[in-house]
C-alpha cells in the first residue's frame, strides 16, 4: 500500500527590501513621507538643519571624497560629531554609513592603493568609529570588486573582532557603478548566504530584480539622472531636482518589485 506523504506548504516569499530614496536636497527631510538617504557632504554645509518628518539614513559621501581628493579629509572625530548633530537636531536617524574606501578603478587610481589596502583602511575606520561612538548606529561596509574580495573583507572584519553576522545591517560597497549587474548580484547572494543582513548602496533597478531576496535594504538616486531628460510637472525645465517626481519614481520602483515578488 503506498505511503501518503503530506504536501509541504509553499514557502512564503521574503518581504521586499526597504528602499531609501537618495536625495540631494537636505530640506526634503522635513517634507519627507518616505525613507530618505542623504549625503553627509550635503548636510554638513547646512547651518540650520531641518527636522525629519520620517526615518532617514546618512551616506558618508565617500565616493566623492575619495575620487575627488584621494583620501578622507573628514576625520573620524569630525564625522562622529556631525552624526551626533544630525541625531539631535534632525532626529529620526536610522543609521549612518562608516567612512569606507570604495574599490572602483577611479578610487584606486586616486589613492594609489590596492583593494587589500582599501579593505584594511575600511576595517580600521569602523573600529575607530565604534570606539569613538559606540552609541551611534554606524554600520560597517564590506568592500571589494570580485566575489573573493568581499569574502576576504568579511574575514578581515572577523579577524578584527567584528562578527558581521551579529550586526543589524552591513553595507555592500562598489556594486553600483558596474557595466553589468550579474557580478553584483552574485556578490550579494554570497554575502546573504553567510548570514549578513545587507544594504546595497546605489543599487540599480535591474539589480534589484534579481537581488531583492538577498538584501534588507537598498538606495538609489537614479531618478535624478533620468529626470534631467523629462519635464512632466510643467513648472521647471527638468525633473532632476523635483521631489514629487522623485516620490513617483520610488512608487513605480516599489510597484515593479512587488510584481516581481508576486511572480516569484
Amino acid at each position: 500500500m503506498p505511503v501518503l506523504v503530506p504536501a509541504q506548504p509553499a514557502q512564503a516569499a521574503p518581504p521586499l527590501p526597504t528602499f531609501w530614496l537618495g536625495v540631494h536636497r537636505p530640506h526634503w527631510l522635513k517634507e519627507s513621507r518616505v525613507p530618505m538617504f542623504v549625503s553627509n557632504r550635503q548636510l554638513a554645509r547646512v547651518k540650520t538643519l531641518p527636522r525629519a518628518g520620517h526615518p532617514w539614513a546618512l551616506d558618508s559621501g565617500g565616493f566623492t571624497e575619495i575620487t575627488k581628493f584621494g583620501e578622507w579629509r573628514t576625520t573620524p572625530q569630525q564625522y562622529v560629531q556631525q552624526i551626533r548633530r544630525y541625531r539631535d537636531e534632525v532626529g529620526r536617524l536610522s543609521w549612518a554609513s562608516q567612512q569606507d574606501l570604495m574599490c572602483e578603478d577611479d578610487a584606486l587610481r586616486m589613492t594609489g592603493l590596492t583593494i587589500d589596502q582599501h579593505q584594511d583602511l575600511t576595517v580600521a575606520n569602523f573600529l575607530t568609529l565604534r570606539e569613538l561612538a559606540p552609541e551611534l548606529p554606524i554600520i560597517p561596509v564590506v568592500q571589494g570588486w570580485l566575489r573573493p574580495h568581499y569574502a576576504r573583507c568579511v574575514e578581515k572584519f572577523a579577524a578584527a573582532g567584528v562578527d558581521l553576522t551579529k550586526e543589524p545591517l552591513v553595507g555592500v560597497g562598489s556594486i553600483c557603478r558596474r557595466p553589468s549587474t550579474f557580478t553584483a548580484s552574485w556578490i550579494l547572494e554570497d554575502l546573504h548566504a553567510m548570514g549578513l543582513r545587507l544594504h546595497a548602496f546605489g543599487y540599480k533597478k535591474t539589480g534589484l530584480d534579481v537581488s531583492w531576496r538577498h538584501v534588507a535594504s537598498a538606495d538609489s538616486m537614479a531618478w535624478s539622472k533620468g529626470g534631467r531628460f523629462e519635464r512632466t510637472c510643467g513648472t521647471h525645465k527638468s525633473e532632476a531636482n523635483c521631489l514629487p517626481y522623485a516620490l513617483r519614481w520610488r512608487e513605480d520602483l516599489l510597484g515593479h518589485l512587488a510584481a516581481v515578488r508576486e511572480a516569484a
